[in-house]
């Protein structure tokens, strides 16, 4: 017997590698299905505009597409936003705007929001958001036109503009926060809830 204990593989309703990997190093088989959602216009939509409030928000929408879809199924939806105060930043657009973003989050201390969902067939039956608080340096203009041609399209990739298990480690004097909940899963908190529902072995 095995650690997952659920006939199909858990299904992510994302496209982030990152998140897939996680998931896969915990032994926990994964099958991505990309959500088709207008992530900005749920943004807007949104009731709760706390950085938290928007993270939950999207990962319980991108969920709920993906369950619609496999009926039966469990669908972890998980997101991100980065905020500086109550003011949200969007995942830059083009190298330009991650320039323009890393220099407006320079010297400045930002908190990662990360939400996740599980849903089966329309239910939500688990939802939990951690934060994790990033401090960058005060680099220079040099450095940040250095990272940006060494990153090039990855660093548009993420909300942040960088990937800390990667290159954008540069960006940072201090990172208080669980690993995990900065790359975009909270993972600890999801493993507990999938052993007490009896999909890993307790």
């Amino acid at each position: 017997m095995g650690l997952w204990l659920a006939a199909a593989p858990l299904l992510l309703a994302s496209r982030s590698a990152s998140r897939r990997a996680v998931l896969a190093s915990a032994a926990i088989p994964v099958e991505a299905v990309p959500a088709d959602i207008d992530e900005r216009a749920i943004e807007a939509s949104a009731t709760d505009k706390s950085p938290t409030g928007v993270a939950k928000l999207l990962a319980v929408t991108k969920a709920l597409a993906v369950a619609a879809q496999r009926p039966g199924r469990l669908v972890l939806g998980a997101d991100q936003t980065l905020a500086v105060g109550e003011r949200l930043f969007a995942k830059p657009a083009d190298l330009r705007a991650a320039r323009a973003q890393l220099a407006s989050l320079r010297g400045m201390t930002h908190a990662l929001h990360s939400g996740l969902a599980l849903v089966r067939d329309g239910a939500v039956v688990f939802e939990h958001c951690e934060i994790a608080t990033l401090t960058m340096r005060n680099f220079s203009d040099c450095f940040l036109d250095a990272y940006i041609e060494a990153g090039g399209p990855a660093v548009t990739a993420s909300v942040g503009g960088y990937q800390v298990e990667g290159i954008g480690i540069q960006l940072f004097e201090r990172i208080e926060g669980d690993h995990f909940t900065i790359l975009g899963l909270p993972l600890l908190p999801l493993l507990a809830h999938l052993r007490h529902a009896g999909y890993l072995a307790a």
